[in-house]
């Protein structure tokens, strides 16, 4: 490929966040040119491939650490609230893209399953029963149900309830409303309508280079990894998805923007069963609370999942460390990214978070063991023989500058966009790809000012609440999930 040829929009990373950018411009701005490159060879095999991430279609309908307990005791939703709104949006941008065919049947990366909340203990089911209260006002959590009733929880999930030692305190939430996502059949699925509309895919090439041209235009060098064939183009807009590599080609793009940026790469593993008569047992996603010190990407789950028709059982995650950024990284990712910049906000962190490292280290030389002992407070009557390990992806989590304490560690996702919006990139891990929609949304309304105004049309006629909330307007919300249940073939 000639180094002057340019194209309009290059796409690095071949996750759900590149395939979403795609499917909005390709639909927004047809007569642009979009060119996607992928280092593996296939998209979806990081943090999108289903076996590296629990498949919740994250609406704050079970996760506990959306609504954390304030220093008085009291409970705020709005967090809650706002990741609801931004799941709504995904749904209404994958029910429109049902609708005219370039997504096939829903069920192949879509499908009901309730989201629980189970904790144990009377501080936490005390907690519980207030989040209920609070959460029960609001419209985007309709029919959510709560109960410390043995025999009501027993048919929900009753996987958790047998064998469980008499007189213990608990409590369970559930919204029949939830859903499982196969992400990776999503992405999949998404480049296929992307490049039937003319984008361009090339899997097994590695970006190695970005610097920025006179005319505003930016140079991105790549390496064909089958041939070892080097190339470049040219591209006015630049979106970078490569998950914990966004970091590096970022630093490597040299924008201000990312000075005082580092990340920390957390690992983890699950464990699963196919066991028929297991999997028949659960049908829900179930999320406690996350042991003391623990990341929030820790919280403890036992997820229904269904991958290429077929239904197992998830239960984790295991925190791990690896120093890859990505789960087929290099070695020396972590040490690679130390800059003059973003040294102190690093070393601030390690001081100001001995609980997570005292949390790595107790995972990392945690017994097998141990670790089945979590999955039996879960589930009383797991067995080992019925479950094996997989090791899931790699999470990046965002190290930042903070004016006050140097440096801080952030749990979430973060956009990071040059001044002149010529490039963007995306940092972080959960909710990530649940909301991966109004996500990109922002980097189009960042990098393409002068544009937006003009899209707003198109936009709305995929994501019809574009522009206003639905949580304050009971009938809208209402109505919205009514429509998107119909079209995806999920539950109200």
């Amino acid at each position: 490929m000639s180094s002057e040829k340019t194209v309009d929009v290059v796409l690095i990373g071949g996750g759900i966040m590149s395939a979403t950018l795609a499917s909005l411009i390709t639909r927004l701005q047809p007569d642009w040119s979009v060119q996607v490159f992928e280092r593996l060879g296939d998209v979806a095999q990081e943090s999108s491939n289903p076996w590296n991430n629990a498949g919740t279609g994250h609406a704050a309908l079970c996760e506990l650490n959306y609504m954390s307990e304030s220093a008085d005791g009291t409970l705020d939703p709005a967090k809650a609230i706002g990741i609801n709104e931004q799941f709504q949006v995904s749904r209404q941008f994958w029910a429109s893209l049902v609708r005219d065919g370039s997504l096939g049947d829903p069920g192949s990366f879509i499908n009901s399953t309730p989201h629980m909340t189970f904790v144990t203990g009377e501080k936490d089911v005390a907690y519980l029963r207030r989040r209920y209260e609070v959460l029960r006002e609001q419209p985007l959590f309709a029919g959510i149900e709560y109960s410390e009733d043995s025999r009501v929880i027993n048919q929900w999930a009753p996987l958790l309830m047998r064998r469980r030692r008499a007189g213990e305190p608990f409590a369970a939430t559930r919204i029949p409303a939830g859903t499982d996502v196969d992400f990776g059949s999503l992405t999949h699925q998404l480049f296929d309508a992307v490049t039937t509309a003319g984008a361009v895919l090339n899997t097994d090439h590695e970006v190695r280079s970005l610097r920025k041209q006179p005319d505003g235009t930016w140079t991105v060098g790549y390496r064909n990894l089958l041939g070892r064939v080097p190339g470049r183009v040219n591209a006015r807009f630049v979106f970078v998805g490569a998950g914990g590599w966004a970091l590096k080609l970022l630093q490597k793009a040299r924008i201000p923007e990312i000075k005082g940026y580092g990340v920390f790469p957390i690992s983890g593993e699950f464990l699963r069963t196919d066991n028929p008569e297991i999997v028949a047992a659960h049908e829900a996603k179930v999320y406690s609370q996350a042991k003391v010190g623990a990341p929030p990407m820790s919280v403890p789950h036992l997820d229904a999942r269904m991958v290429d028709g077929q239904r197992s059982l998830l239960f984790g995650p295991y925190a791990g460390f690896s120093p890859r950024f990505l789960k087929k990284g290099r070695l020396l990712d972590i040490v690679a990214q130390v800059r003059p910049g973003n040294l102190v906000p690093m070393l601030a962190v390690a001081k100001d978070n001995p609980g997570l490292i005292r949390y790595l280290l107790s995972q990392l030389t945690a017994s097998r063991a141990t670790k089945f002992a979590e999955l039996q407070e879960f589930m009383p009557t797991a067995r080992p023989e019925d479950w094996y390990r997989i090791v899931a992806g790699q999470r990046a989590q965002v190290m930042k500058k903070d004016p006050e304490r140097g440096g801080v560690l952030q749990f979430g996702t973060e956009v990071i966009s040059s001044a002149d919006g010529t490039i963007a990139g995306l940092l972080g891990a959960s909710p990530g790809a649940s909301t991966a929609v109004p996500i990109m949304l922002d980097v189009l309304r960042r990098c393409f000012p002068d544009r937006i105004d003009g899209w707003e049309d198109g936009i709305r006629g995929l994501i019809p609440s574009y522009g206003s909330t639905l949580n304050n307007r009971p009938r809208a919300a209402d109505e919205t999930m009514r429509a998107t249940a119909e079209v995806l073939g999920i539950s109200l």
